[in-house]
């Protein structure tokens, strides 16, 4: 049971203590009184008889039935009541004749009765419906219950509050069993339904009203965006529905708008954003019980969600349609609700009707609603007036399904329009590959279909839109597959299309496929895309990717925040997807490791609970990289044999470089130099970077730094100078680190090495890429324990040491101690600044002398300009002043006091 506390509360109370001895249990319909009544039961069962009964409303007009039913299972015990007693129960219940009994002669009756059959075990009575009773049942129990004090039995009855019967004048005590509170009603629905969308679960929460079995029962009616008629029991159909049918014609139909128009039902509900349709002329409706007044706003409402339910289910489909004409008109200018009601007001193809239900669909695409615009486009496809609408439609509906994790229905809507000589269409095409290659892992297959269709002649993209989703899934199929040859066929295909090729679609080959050769100038093209006013969700992913490939992700960090929960819940859930694992990374970039585990504990969760199996051995990748970094190398090497068992034989080299590199950092990690190289040469061969191999400059620092400790010092040069030449420092920022922290690891002049490591740290903010930054300090530092002796090398150790111990890099962090205790300080007392700044005041400075604003520092640390104001406010005295202008000093002198 969900909730009622309280309501258990009085009854344990009741079942326990020596007063009440008759409790009626009122509420409306569905609202837990059966429930509650079990639980009396059960709370009686180990020490009292039971005794349940059930009112039935075709008995109602059956004098002594409900008693009867109730003391049937008694009356053996009746030998054992006096000859006057007995003669009552024969009259009522058998074939005795005489005068009916009055109701005090046969409740005194009854009181016996009830005594004898309790005299070994108390007995309790649990009468369900009791509004259903015949009248005479209920006077007799009415008049039982008041006189059941002191003795050992009970009687328990539940009765609904909005149907009248004797038990209203009973004057016996009651029990009010009111609908569940939000929280209830959230945990209730959760429990029973938890893979609603945000959307639909607020219309079920909304409808039900707190009414248990409407949350229950109406999560497989309602969608996104509408409120569908609702299956209700022949009981609610005839209280609500007999009042309904009693209403003037003219009465019914305003109730019939305000009920489509989504009216709120019940004082104080929920409302849905935006005025509603104001009924008007509707007191007998409110006479009827049906309607009510908020006293918070004073608006006309339902009663209950379910009497709307039963307003609509009751109207025939014309006057339904009819409503949702008269709706359409009211809501000219606002594009979804307008849709919403000329989807159910048409019948006949209308294109200017499913033109709106497009656009509809476009603005609730944007919105992340990317559900209710597959249900809106499917509406549109069938309203179209021409077959080539038809496809294009059905097209864009299986499209936006795919990126919803619907790939079920993705395929039926994509297969639904065949082209007109029965091959597939181009949007089909788009469709089963994008299948084949997220639920299967099979590259091949899809990268053939996609790129048939693409050199097709004949083929008919419509406006373009086709052509350009089946360019970018091209590119997406040759990035998982980080194959040259499948690269260089993409790049042929994309290369033929001039003009025709998106300018995004152009950014996304150079940023996923190779950016040693394609990487210069991305970054900056990347940036003028963004600045795009009205990027659909999957664009904002597939930049954000492209921000990846070239370092510059935490910039567009924060869309991807505010967009995903929006997108996982409402709209496109494999796009959500994707952005947890973009998420991830940035986190895995900055530092922030602990985030990064949630992010991919949940981001697995979400890829194997709905079938995404590329998008699920993509997640532990990921995650086996970050525990390769923390030092968790079983773990690590446990999650590298399962994604690599699944990835090599379907050739998803994406997957199969992560795994090379998780086994370069986990070797990294427990100091096993030469197990590192290895894996590391797997990626690309020293000196040379491997074609259309993203991980390749990933792993530029991994290689150089395994090569020098394994003695291979040429082809650690070869490999940092190779970098050099390829003009990786201009790629990106992160490729400017480790590229000149690789050459000043290498180089055999001190001064030349000092020069690099300078423009290697000087080059990088604290906060970006603290991780690389932390082993390159280390390397410098150890250096220079070595060349101008331990005091020179105490800062950067120092440093680095307290790096690796934040964010939990636990084998790189025993390194950093050994060199600081050789240094000749305690690793213990190393990390002298961290006692007078914290890390976030440490990255808020470095962050501020870069000569980053307020704003600009709180964007990159999701923090508020105020906050970060704060933070300067309490760093100045620290530091001993009283400017920004003085940070940079400031914090040289706090290394050099290290």
């Amino acid at each position: 049971m969900v909730g009622r506390d309280d309501e258990r509360e009085r009854l344990s109370a009741f079942m326990t203590d020596g007063g009440e001895r008759a409790l009626i249990l009122r509420g409306e319909t569905g609202i837990g009184k059966s429930v509650l009544l079990d639980h009396a039961v059960g709370l009686a069962a180990p020490h009292h008889q039971v005794i349940r009964a059930t009112g039935v409303e075709a008995e109602v007009e059956l004098p002594y039935a409900g008693l009867h039913q109730l003391l049937y299972p008694l009356l053996p015990h009746l030998s054992g009541l006096d000859d006057r007693h007995r003669a009552v129960f024969d009259v009522v219940f058998g074939p005795g004749q005489g005068e009916t009994p009055s109701v005090m002669s046969l409740g005194i009756a009854v009181l016996d009765l009830l005594a004898l059959a309790a005299m070994d075990r108390p007995l309790l009575l649990a009468l369900d419906d009791g509004h259903w009773l015949d009248a005479s049942s209920i006077e007799v129990c009415g008049f039982v219950g008041r006189r059941l004090a002191g003795g050992a039995v009970r009687m328990l009855v539940t009765v609904r509050s909005d149907v009248t019967s004797r038990f209203d004048t009973a004057a016996l005590p009651e029990l009010a069993v009111a609908a569940l509170t939000d929280r209830d009603a959230e945990h209730l629905l959760d429990a029973r339904h938890p893979t609603l969308d945000a959307r639909t679960r607020r219309a079920v929460l909304d409808q039900a009203g707190g009414n248990p079995p409407a949350l229950l029962e109406l999560p497989p009616h309602v969608g996104p965006g509408e409120e569908a008629p609702v299956p209700l029991s022949r009981r609610l159909q005839h209280v609500y529905g007999a009042r309904v049918q009693r209403l003037d014609a003219a009465v019914r139909a305003e109730l019939l708008l305000g009920a489509l128009d989504g009216v709120a039902a019940g004082p104080g509900a929920n409302r849905s954003h935006g005025a509603r349709h104001r009924m008007r002329d509707v007191d007998e409706a409110a006479a009827a019980d049906l309607l009510d007044t908020d006293p918070a706003t004073g608006e006309i409402v339902f009663r209950h969600p379910l009497i709307r339910s039963t307003i609509v289910r009751l109207a025939t489909p014309g006057q339904r349609r009819a409503a949702h004409a008269e709706l359409a008109r009211v809501y000219h200018d606002d594009v979804e609700r307008r849709a919403h009601h000329l989807a159910a007001a048409q019948v006949d193809p209308d294109e200017e009707v499913a033109a709106v239900l497009e656009a509809a669909a476009g603005s609730a695409t944007r919105r992340g609603g990317a559900v209710a615009a597959v249900a809106w486009l499917t509406r549109a496809a069938e309203l179209s007036e021409t077959a080539a609408d038809r496809a294009r439609r059905l097209g864009d509906a299986a499209f936006i399904a795919g990126h919803a994790a619907l790939l079920d229905q993705a395929r039926e809507l994509a297969h639904s329009g065949p082209s007109p000589d029965g091959t597939a269409s181009p949007a089909a095409v788009v469709t089963t590959a994008y299948a084949a290659m997220y639920e299967d892992g099979d590259l091949r297959s899809a990268h053939r279909q996609v790129t048939a269709v693409l050199e097709d002649p004949h083929a008919d993209f419509g406006t373009g839109q086709t052509l350009t989703r089946l360019v970018n899934l091209l590119l997406a199929v040759s990035q998982y597959s980080g194959d040259a040859t499948l690269w260089r066929r993409a790049e042929e295909v994309t290369a033929a299309l001039g003009d025709r090729l998106d300018p995004r679609s152009a950014i996304y080959r150079d940023a996923w496929g190779d950016v040693v050769r394609h990487g210069a100038g991305v970054h900056e093209r990347v940036e003028r895309a963004f600045a795009s006013p009205a990027l659909e969700p999957w664009d904002l992913s597939r930049l954000a990717v492209a921000a990846y490939h070239v370092d510059i992700l935490s910039r567009y960090s924060p869309h991807l925040r505010r967009a995903v929960d929006r997108e996982i819940e409402t709209g496109a859930m494999a796009n959500g997807m994707t952005m947890l694992h973009l998420i991830m990374l940035d986190q895995l970039a900055t530092g922030q490791w602990d985030d990064a585990e949630r992010t991919g504990q949940r981001a697995l969760e979400l890829t194997t609970s709905h079938g995404y199996t590329l998008f699920a051995h993509h997640t532990r990748a990921y995650l086996g990289l970050l525990a390769a970094l923390r030092g968790q190398v079983e773990h690590a090497r446990e999650l590298q044999a399962v994604v690599d068992a699944w990835a090599r034989p379907r050739g998803v080299g994406f997957l199969t470089q992560i795994a090379d590199a998780i086994g370069t950092t986990a070797a990294l990690s427990e100091g096993d130099h030469e197990a590192a190289y290895m894996h590391a040469i797997g990626i690309t061969a020293p000196g040379s970077f491997e074609p259309y191999a993203h991980q390749a400059p990933r792993t530029l620092l991994d290689l150089v730094e395994a090569a020098v400790h394994t003695g291979r010092v040429r082809q650690a040069r070869e490999h940092a100078q190779a970098a050099l030449d390829a003009g990786l420092p201009e790629v990106s920022p992160r490729l400017a680190l480790v590229t000149y922290g690789a050459l000043a690891m290498t180089a055999d002049d001190d001064t030349e090495a000092e020069e690099l490591y300078g423009r290697a740290e000087g080059g990088s903010v604290e906060t970006d890429f603290p991780f690389e930054l932390a082993r390159i300090r280390l390397a410098h530092g150890t250096r220079l324990r070595h060349t101008r002796g331990p005091r020179t090398a105490r800062p950067l150790l120092a440093r680095a040491s307290e790096t690796f111990d934040r964010l939990g890099a636990t084998g790189w962090a025993e390194r950093a101690h050994a060199e600081l205790r050789a240094a000749g300080l305690p690793a213990s007392a190393s990390p002298t600044y961290p006692a007078t700044l914290t890390w976030q005041e440490r990255r808020i400075a470095d962050l501020a002398a870069a000569g980053l604003t307020n704003k600009e520092i709180g964007e990159r640390m999701h923090l508020s300009p105020r906050t970060v104001s704060s933070h300067l406010y309490r760093v100045f005295p620290k530091l001993g002043i009283t400017s920004r202008a003085a940070l940079r000093d400031a914090l040289s002198r706090l290394g050099d006091a290290q």
